[in-house]
């Protein structure tokens, strides 16, 4: 590979990660200023990675997760909309007996028709 595509590869990883980052920080309901602060950072650190201005270390990045209460897999996994939620609402279904399991599975179904 040449340089322009290294480089064009780069940035478009960049802004898939500024995109996610954002949508998951909103989801939360949180600002970047406050999350910035939360994760020891700077108050512009997170507002810099989401305009594309730098990426976080790897150890910032596994801070970043586990304040939005992910694990890494699920910040890159985008075929969940909503990993928070998702995770949220796996901890009430394992508490529930299989009547009640049941009846969550019938209003899925209609819910997907």
């Amino acid at each position: 590979m040449n340089n322009s595509i290294d480089n064009e590869l780069v940035n478009c990883m960049s802004r898939d990660f500024a995109i996610r980052l954002s949508k998951l920080r909103m989801q939360k309901g949180v600002s970047a200023r406050d999350m910035s602060l939360s994760i020891g950072q700077n108050p512009g650190y997170i507002n810099g990675i989401e305009n594309g201005k730098s990426m976080p270390s790897m150890t910032t990045f596994f801070f970043i997760c586990e304040y939005l209460e992910i694990s890494p897999a699920e910040f890159f996994s985008t075929e969940q909309n909503n990993p928070q939620m998702v995770k949220r609402i796996m901890n009430y279904l394992q508490r529930l007996d299989d009547k009640k399991l049941g009846h969550i599975c019938d209003l899925l179904n209609d819910f997907s028709k």
